[in-house]
Protein backbone atom coordinates (compact mmCIF):
# COMPACT_ATOMS: atom_id res chain seq x y z
CA UNK A 1 0.00 0.00 0.00
CA UNK A 2 1.46 3.59 -0.67
CA UNK A 3 0.93 6.63 0.60
CA UNK A 4 0.26 9.10 -2.32
CA UNK A 5 0.79 12.67 -0.24
CA UNK A 6 4.19 11.00 1.07
CA UNK A 7 5.18 8.31 -1.69
CA UNK A 8 5.52 6.25 1.13
CA UNK A 9 4.96 2.68 0.56
CA UNK A 10 3.63 0.79 4.04
CA UNK A 11 4.70 -2.89 5.34
CA UNK A 12 2.77 -4.53 6.76
CA UNK A 13 3.35 -7.72 8.38
CA UNK A 14 5.16 -7.11 11.19
CA UNK A 15 3.86 -8.16 14.85
CA UNK A 16 5.45 -5.84 16.71
CA UNK A 17 6.02 -2.41 14.99
CA UNK A 18 3.52 -0.63 14.09
CA UNK A 19 3.91 2.43 11.12
CA UNK A 20 7.06 0.79 8.97
CA UNK A 21 7.68 2.60 6.09
CA UNK A 22 9.48 2.06 2.62
CA UNK A 23 10.76 5.52 1.17
CA UNK A 24 12.72 5.23 -2.08
CA UNK A 25 15.56 3.02 -0.74
CA UNK A 26 14.90 3.14 3.25
CA UNK A 27 13.20 2.15 5.44
CA UNK A 28 11.65 4.28 8.21
CA UNK A 29 10.64 2.65 11.70
CA UNK A 30 8.38 4.59 14.84
CA UNK A 31 11.41 5.86 17.00
CA UNK A 32 11.34 3.34 20.24
CA UNK A 33 13.17 2.73 23.83
CA UNK A 34 15.42 0.07 22.08
CA UNK A 35 16.05 2.65 18.97
CA UNK A 36 19.49 3.61 20.73
CA UNK A 37 20.56 0.21 20.97
CA UNK A 38 19.66 -1.15 17.98
CA UNK A 39 21.51 2.02 16.24
CA UNK A 40 24.77 1.34 17.67
CA UNK A 41 24.27 -2.82 16.95
CA UNK A 42 23.63 -1.99 12.97
CA UNK A 43 26.69 0.58 13.29
CA UNK A 44 28.74 -2.63 14.76
CA UNK A 45 27.67 -4.79 11.83
CA UNK A 46 28.48 -2.47 9.62
CA UNK A 47 32.21 -1.62 11.26
CA UNK A 48 32.65 -5.56 11.36
CA UNK A 49 31.58 -6.01 7.58
CA UNK A 50 28.61 -8.40 8.46
CA UNK A 51 26.21 -7.66 5.64
CA UNK A 52 23.32 -10.05 6.98
CA UNK A 53 21.38 -6.62 8.27
CA UNK A 54 20.04 -3.21 7.50
CA UNK A 55 22.56 -0.34 7.64
CA UNK A 56 21.47 2.45 10.13
CA UNK A 57 21.22 5.77 8.31
CA UNK A 58 19.88 8.04 11.06
CA UNK A 59 16.91 9.78 12.38
CA UNK A 60 14.34 12.05 11.04
CA UNK A 61 10.89 13.33 11.75
CA UNK A 62 10.41 10.77 14.69
CA UNK A 63 11.59 7.85 12.45
CA UNK A 64 14.92 5.77 12.66
CA UNK A 65 16.17 5.17 9.24
CA UNK A 66 17.45 2.06 7.71
CA UNK A 67 18.30 1.06 4.52
CA UNK A 68 16.48 -1.13 2.48
CA UNK A 69 17.08 -4.98 1.80
CA UNK A 70 15.56 -6.22 -1.58
CA UNK A 71 14.18 -9.93 -1.19
CA UNK A 72 11.38 -11.45 0.00
CA UNK A 73 9.98 -11.89 3.65
CA UNK A 74 8.18 -14.82 4.15
CA UNK A 75 4.44 -14.32 5.79
CA UNK A 76 4.44 -17.82 7.29
CA UNK A 77 6.38 -20.62 8.90
CA UNK A 78 6.70 -23.90 6.51
CA UNK A 79 9.15 -26.77 6.00
CA UNK A 80 12.61 -25.53 4.66
CA UNK A 81 15.35 -27.53 2.85
CA UNK A 82 18.07 -28.72 4.14
CA UNK A 83 19.98 -26.55 2.27
CA UNK A 84 17.96 -23.06 3.52
CA UNK A 85 18.33 -24.55 7.12
CA UNK A 86 22.07 -24.54 6.54
CA UNK A 87 22.27 -21.21 5.41
CA UNK A 88 20.52 -20.02 8.18
CA UNK A 89 22.76 -21.35 10.82
CA UNK A 90 25.73 -19.92 8.82
CA UNK A 91 24.07 -16.76 8.87
CA UNK A 92 23.23 -16.72 12.67
CA UNK A 93 26.81 -17.84 13.41
CA UNK A 94 28.13 -14.57 11.39
CA UNK A 95 26.28 -12.29 13.18
CA UNK A 96 26.96 -13.59 16.33
CA UNK A 97 30.55 -13.68 16.22
CA UNK A 98 30.02 -9.92 14.61
CA UNK A 99 29.10 -8.99 18.34
CA UNK A 100 31.18 -11.37 20.23
CA UNK A 101 33.22 -9.16 22.93
CA UNK A 102 32.10 -6.08 22.07
CA UNK A 103 30.90 -3.71 24.58
CA UNK A 104 27.36 -3.69 23.20
CA UNK A 105 27.35 -7.63 24.48
CA UNK A 106 28.95 -6.44 27.92
CA UNK A 107 29.13 -9.72 30.03
CA UNK A 108 27.28 -11.89 27.94
CA UNK A 109 29.13 -14.20 24.91
CA UNK A 110 27.08 -12.22 22.28
CA UNK A 111 24.32 -9.92 21.30
CA UNK A 112 21.43 -11.86 20.40
CA UNK A 113 18.39 -11.15 17.99
CA UNK A 114 15.78 -12.85 20.24
CA UNK A 115 13.23 -13.10 17.12
CA UNK A 116 15.34 -15.19 14.36
CA UNK A 117 12.45 -16.85 12.73
CA UNK A 118 12.04 -16.85 8.99
CA UNK A 119 9.45 -14.41 9.24
CA UNK A 120 11.97 -11.87 10.47
CA UNK A 121 14.46 -13.06 7.91
CA UNK A 122 14.97 -11.79 3.86
CA UNK A 123 15.56 -14.34 1.43
CA UNK A 124 17.01 -13.84 -2.34
CA UNK A 125 16.41 -16.70 -4.71
CA UNK A 126 15.69 -19.26 -2.42
CA UNK A 127 18.00 -18.59 -0.11
CA UNK A 128 17.98 -16.45 3.36
CA UNK A 129 20.68 -13.83 3.34
CA UNK A 130 20.10 -11.05 6.44
CA UNK A 131 17.29 -10.66 9.64
CA UNK A 132 15.38 -7.73 9.65
CA UNK A 133 13.37 -6.53 13.42
CA UNK A 134 16.26 -6.02 15.61
CA UNK A 135 14.18 -4.32 18.33
CA UNK A 136 14.26 -7.25 20.52
CA UNK A 137 18.40 -7.52 20.49
CA UNK A 138 20.01 -7.75 23.60
CA UNK A 139 23.03 -9.47 25.36
CA UNK A 140 22.74 -12.92 25.57
CA UNK A 141 23.81 -16.55 25.12
CA UNK A 142 24.01 -17.82 21.30
CA UNK A 143 22.07 -21.04 22.56
CA UNK A 144 19.14 -18.53 23.09
CA UNK A 145 18.89 -17.38 19.53
CA UNK A 146 19.95 -21.18 18.10
CA UNK A 147 17.37 -22.80 20.31
CA UNK A 148 14.56 -20.10 18.66
CA UNK A 149 15.77 -21.13 15.03
CA UNK A 150 15.91 -24.83 15.75
CA UNK A 151 12.53 -24.70 17.00
CA UNK A 152 11.07 -22.10 14.21
CA UNK A 153 13.04 -23.29 11.20
CA UNK A 154 12.85 -27.02 11.67
CA UNK A 155 10.39 -28.53 14.14
CA UNK A 156 6.35 -28.40 13.97
CA UNK A 157 3.81 -30.10 15.79
CA UNK A 158 1.58 -29.75 12.36
CA UNK A 159 4.63 -30.43 9.89
CA UNK A 160 3.96 -33.38 7.30
CA UNK A 161 7.32 -34.32 7.62
CA UNK A 162 8.73 -37.02 10.01
CA UNK A 163 10.13 -36.10 13.14
CA UNK A 164 13.19 -38.01 12.31
CA UNK A 165 13.49 -35.83 9.60
CA UNK A 166 13.14 -32.15 11.38
CA UNK A 167 15.91 -33.89 14.16
CA UNK A 168 18.44 -34.34 11.09
CA UNK A 169 17.42 -30.86 10.11
CA UNK A 170 18.47 -29.62 13.34
CA UNK A 171 21.20 -31.44 13.39
CA UNK A 172 22.06 -29.78 9.88
CA UNK A 173 21.27 -26.65 12.05
CA UNK A 174 23.86 -27.34 14.50
CA UNK A 175 26.71 -28.32 11.74
CA UNK A 176 26.01 -24.92 9.53
CA UNK A 177 26.42 -23.35 12.84
CA UNK A 178 29.37 -24.69 14.30
CA UNK A 179 28.02 -26.04 17.50
CA UNK A 180 30.83 -28.44 19.92
CA UNK A 181 29.52 -31.30 21.24
CA UNK A 182 28.53 -29.57 24.69
CA UNK A 183 25.98 -27.20 23.38
CA UNK A 184 24.62 -29.91 21.57
CA UNK A 185 23.47 -31.91 24.44
CA UNK A 186 21.59 -28.67 25.61
CA UNK A 187 19.95 -27.76 22.76
CA UNK A 188 16.63 -29.33 23.09
CA UNK A 189 16.24 -27.86 26.71
CA UNK A 190 17.21 -24.41 25.20
CA UNK A 191 14.58 -25.03 22.49
CA UNK A 192 11.97 -26.11 24.90
CA UNK A 193 12.87 -23.05 27.23
CA UNK A 194 12.41 -20.77 24.00
CA UNK A 195 8.75 -22.32 23.52
CA UNK A 196 7.85 -21.70 27.44
CA UNK A 197 9.12 -18.36 27.20
CA UNK A 198 7.42 -17.28 23.92
CA UNK A 199 3.70 -18.33 25.67
CA UNK A 200 4.67 -16.21 28.62
CA UNK A 201 5.61 -13.15 26.49
CA UNK A 202 2.35 -13.49 24.59
CA UNK A 203 0.35 -13.86 27.90
CA UNK A 204 2.18 -10.82 29.12
CA UNK A 205 1.32 -8.60 26.10
CA UNK A 206 -2.05 -10.03 26.23
CA UNK A 207 -1.95 -8.50 29.55
CA UNK A 208 -0.57 -4.94 28.60
CA UNK A 209 -3.17 -2.13 28.08
CA UNK A 210 -1.39 -0.82 24.54
CA UNK A 211 -2.19 -4.03 22.31
CA UNK A 212 -5.08 -2.64 20.49
CA UNK A 213 -3.53 -3.19 17.65
CA UNK A 214 -3.31 -6.99 17.77
CA UNK A 215 -6.81 -8.67 18.69
CA UNK A 216 -6.79 -11.05 21.85
CA UNK A 217 -8.28 -14.06 19.65
CA UNK A 218 -5.09 -14.01 17.93
CA UNK A 219 -2.84 -13.29 20.63
CA UNK A 220 -4.22 -16.37 22.22
CA UNK A 221 -4.23 -18.39 19.05
CA UNK A 222 0.00 -17.72 19.65
CA UNK A 223 -0.01 -18.77 23.38
CA UNK A 224 -1.77 -22.29 22.63
CA UNK A 225 0.79 -22.61 19.63
CA UNK A 226 3.89 -22.06 22.20
CA UNK A 227 2.30 -24.66 24.35
CA UNK A 228 0.99 -27.06 21.71
CA UNK A 229 4.74 -26.81 19.97
CA UNK A 230 6.27 -27.21 23.57
CA UNK A 231 4.49 -30.16 24.21
CA UNK A 232 5.17 -31.76 20.69
CA UNK A 233 9.19 -31.33 21.50
CA UNK A 234 9.09 -32.81 25.15
CA UNK A 235 7.51 -35.98 23.53
CA UNK A 236 10.07 -36.29 20.94
CA UNK A 237 12.72 -34.89 22.55
CA UNK A 238 14.94 -38.26 22.64
CA UNK A 239 14.67 -38.48 18.57
CA UNK A 240 16.19 -34.78 18.79
CA UNK A 241 18.62 -35.62 21.31
CA UNK A 242 19.76 -38.76 19.63
CA UNK A 243 19.95 -36.58 16.54
CA UNK A 244 22.16 -34.06 17.53
CA UNK A 245 24.43 -36.46 20.20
Amino acid sequence: MTDASSGATILTGGRMTKGVVRVDDSVRRPITRSSEFVAALLTLFEQKRFDGAPRYLGQIDGMDILSYLPGDVPARFRTWSDEQVAAAGSLLRSMHEATRGSELAGRCPVVCHHDVGPNNAVFRGEEPVAFIDFDTAAPGSPLEDFGYMAWTWCISSKQTTAVDHQAAQVRILADAYGLERPERSVVVDCILERQSRNARFWAEFLAASDTASTSPEVIDARIVWSRREHSFTYTHREVFDNALV
